[in-house]
């Protein structure tokens, strides 16, 4: 299970990482491609962005240091209750791919918080 938990959270954060990257430094190349990031201002994405980039480390970094490892329970648990904004706003915009990418994004995110906290605790 603490194998699996690790590919996982390595895989999140690199995920996150890139969308981060994505939405706080190449936000005016690609919002024009996707007609969603006009659900919500720029200062909201960016701020969603720079959230994304620290989570992405909140759930490598306490867990390889064994230093205050429940932030990574907090971090994969802020980008579950983050994909649920998500969900709500492809649903406004009826995106059917990004609705299913991102619950299936924030049910990894809750089993990676669950994980952790329940199935196998980093101490």
């Amino acid at each position: 299970m603490n194998i699996l938990l690790w590919v996982l959270q390595v895989l999140a954060a690199l995920l996150y990482g890139a969308s981060g990257v994505m939405k706080v430094f190449m936000f005016d190349k690609i919002s024009g491609d996707v007609p969603s990031f006009g659900a919500l201002p720029r200062e909201a994405w960016m701020t969603l962005g720079i959230l994304e980039l620290i989570c992405a480390v909140g759930l490598i970094v306490p867990g390889a240091r064994r230093w205050r490892p429940g932030l990574t329970v907090a971090a994969a648990s802020v980008l579950a209750i983050e994909s649920l904004v998500f969900i709500w706003v492809h649903v406004n915009y009826r995106e059917i791919g990004p609705i299913i990418f991102s619950a299936v994004l924030g049910l990894l995110m809750a089993f990676i918080a669950y994980g952790r906290m329940v199935l196998k605790p980093i101490f």
